[in-house]
């Protein structure tokens, strides 16, 4: 994959992706919001990857929109005049190139993807530099992170799906704050809030999070954890348990029949298991669970 704007590191199962403007503080581009979709729609069908850490370059992790652009910063159409009716075909083309938020198609790619996902801040994550995580499953930050949901300083509103992910992280009365205030959180205020753990030192940011990606994936199926971290996305919001129960239900008979019965074996031989299972091949159900 070609890329302008990330950058892709792989080793040993662990996909870094680096937000790669940084003479530009990593300055998030309708460009980069192309290839980091794109990255998290790919990833799920490559096996080689088994866990993805996102981070910045240079001393920022990204300090949010590029302002700089000509006319419509955030790239939309100001001659289309959309109504939430038209919404509903999110895949329309035209929609999707003038109307929809950057930000918001990498967050519902980052949500769907099968591989857990984890930012470490390195520096300023402001706007979309912060909303973006959101939608990853931890965030480890720096002492020189400084994090932050401006958009009320600039006369817009929180995006990237984040009025969804917030408060499921905080709490209500905590994500009003943090969008209302507009504050810029120092690393230790960030972790205060129940945002991200650390603050780690800078030299030891990367190796926490590359430890924690191990810690999930390593001796794991890939199919139970893709299903397992859906599961718990996608279970709690419901009103009753019974449609988690569904879900369990279907997940448990495809995981007995698969990479479960190594799991049993190995557990009896006293070994390490040898799961063959692979995420790009998920059971029959997935797909219209998770488009449904």
């Amino acid at each position: 994959m070609t890329f302008t704007t990330i950058r892709h590191d792989l080793d040993d199962g662990v996909l870094t992706v680096t937000l790669d403007r940084p003479d530009q503080l990593n300055s998030f581009t309708p460009d980069m919001a192309d290839e980091l979709e794109r990255t998290f729609r790919e990833v799920n069908d490559d096996d080689a990857v088994r866990a993805v850490i996102v981070t910045g370059a240079g001393r920022a992790f990204c300090a949010g929109m590029d302002l700089t652009k000509e006319g419509n910063v955030f790239g939309l159409d100001e001659a289309m005049t959309p109504s939430l009716a038209e919404m509903q075909r999110l895949e329309d083309p035209a929609l999707i190139d003038g109307v929809r938020d950057t930000g918001g198609r990498v967050t519902l790619a980052i949500h769907d993807c099968r591989k857990p996902v984890i930012a470490a801040i390195n520096g300023p994550a402001v706007g979309i530099g912060a909303t973006m995580t959101l939608a990853m499953d931890a965030r480890l930050v720096s002492s020189k992170a400084r994090v932050g949901f401006v958009f009320g300083r600039i006369g817009i509103v929180p995006e990237a799906a984040s009025s969804w992910f917030l408060p499921r992280i905080v709490g209500l009365p905590a994500a009003l704050d943090l969008v209302l205030s507009a504050d810029i959180l120092d690393a230790q205020s960030t972790v205060d809030v129940g945002l991200a753990t650390g603050p780690h030192d800078p030299e030891a940011l990367l190796p926490s999070a590359r430890a924690l990606a191990d810690r999930w994936t390593k001796g794991r199926s890939p199919v139970a954890t893709a299903l397992a971290r859906q599961m718990m996305r996608r279970n709690a919001p419901q009103e009753h348990p019974v449609e988690a129960h569904r879900v369990d239900s279907l997940a448990m008979f495809h995981t007995s029949m698969g990479d479960g019965k190594e799991g049993v074996a190995a557990f009896l031989e006293k070994r390490d298991p040898e799961f063959t299972g692979r995420a790009s091949q998920m059971p029959d159900f997935y797909d219209e669970w998770i488009d449904g």
